[in-house]
């Protein structure tokens, strides 16, 4: 499994206070997309932030929002989506495409972007990772709490 030896999610230990966190969430494959929005939502809410949520028809539009969201004043956003290979290329090129628009967002805002998008080889690889019952991970979770941190150490680094 991908998350051997990932740090341990203590969203108790997390004082978030004082921040904006924008969740922006795909629609597609709805059981795996829902798990991932609550793992996140439970981490941000026991952060104590203010969330909002916005969902967008699929992670392909990911990155627009998400810049969006940061330009309008987000100090984080949690990005979550869920691509599921097939038998043509646009696996790759909704993955990739999203990926690095996220990227691009984060660097060009300088604000962090927790990443929450699952790219997976089938189904039950995303249903193993939403954070739903007898799920092995939450990446939902995960990705709130990378965006949170990040904010806080760069409030720290910026004063």
């Amino acid at each position: 499994m991908s998350g051997h030896g990932a740090p341990e999610i203590d969203p108790d230990a997390l004082d978030g206070s004082g921040l904006a966190v924008t969740v922006v969430a795909g629609r597609w494959h709805d059981e795996i997309s829902a798990g991932l929005l609550a793992g996140a939502r439970r981490v941000l809410d026991a952060a104590g932030v203010t969330t909002t949520v916005i969902r967008v028809p699929g992670s392909f539009e990911l990155p627009v929002v998400a810049r969006a969201a940061l330009d309008a004043g987000a100090d984080a956003v949690v990005a979550l989506g869920v691509i599921i290979r097939g038998g043509t290329p646009h696996f790759e090129y909704v993955s990739d495409a999203a990926t690095s628009g996220l990227t691009q967002a984060s660097l060009l805002t300088g604000k962090p972007i927790g990443f929450g998008l699952l790219t997976l080889d089938d189904e039950q690889q995303g249903l193993d990772r939403a954070g739903l019952p007898g799920s092995k991970e939450d990446k939902g979770a995960e990705a709130a709490e990378a965006a949170v941190t990040t904010a806080l150490l760069l409030r720290g680094i910026r004063g």
